[in-house]
């Protein structure tokens, strides 16, 4: 078996650090890590964040490394979003906290899936909603910011 050219692995990370560096594609790898990362459907943002990276031709690495930093956060807003879920569509209240929930995950996937299909649905659609509105507010506010920081370093580069 031969082994493949260090070079061209190389060359291949490189060329995957550059994808997606304007500052346009950076604040929507950024905010799309961010609101990804953070939907209601545990183990499922890595997959997804690497779909939408090279749907749009987003930065891998940051989006991936975004996604992993708001992680915690993906707990957190887990029972708020059922909430939410719960709330734009009058149904009743799952009395369960987000470790009982990771618990049953945990234990048997495919019965949590059955068990909590209804407020998994109803949790997205709050998360979508949540997702549109950051990403419309979020990403020019990011897109802004990083063709700010641009100007000063390329002002720096020519003084």
């Amino acid at each position: 078996m031969r082994l493949p050219d260090p070079r061209r692995i190389g060359r291949l990370v490189v060329e995957l650090l550059k994808q997606g560096l304007t500052p346009e594609k950076l604040a929507l790898s950024i905010v799309l890590g961010m609101v990804i990362g953070v939907i209601p459907v545990l183990g499922a943002t890595t997959v997804l964040c690497a779909i939408v990276a090279a749907a749009f031709g987003l930065n891998q690495p940051v989006i991936q490394s975004v996604n992993y930093l708001v992680y915690p956060l993906q707990f957190v807003m887990l029972i708020p979003f059922m909430r939410a879920g719960e709330w734009l569509f009058g149904s009743p209240r799952l009395h369960l906290s987000a470790q009982e929930i990771a618990a049953a995950v945990a234990r048997d996937p495919l019965g949590a899936i059955s068990a909590f299909w209804t407020i998994t649905m109803q949790a997205l659609v709050a998360w979508l909603l949540f997702a549109v509105a950051t990403t419309l507010v979020s990403a020019p506010m990011f897109t802004l910011l990083l063709r700010r920081v641009a100007r000063a370093r390329a002002q720096r580069v020519t003084a």
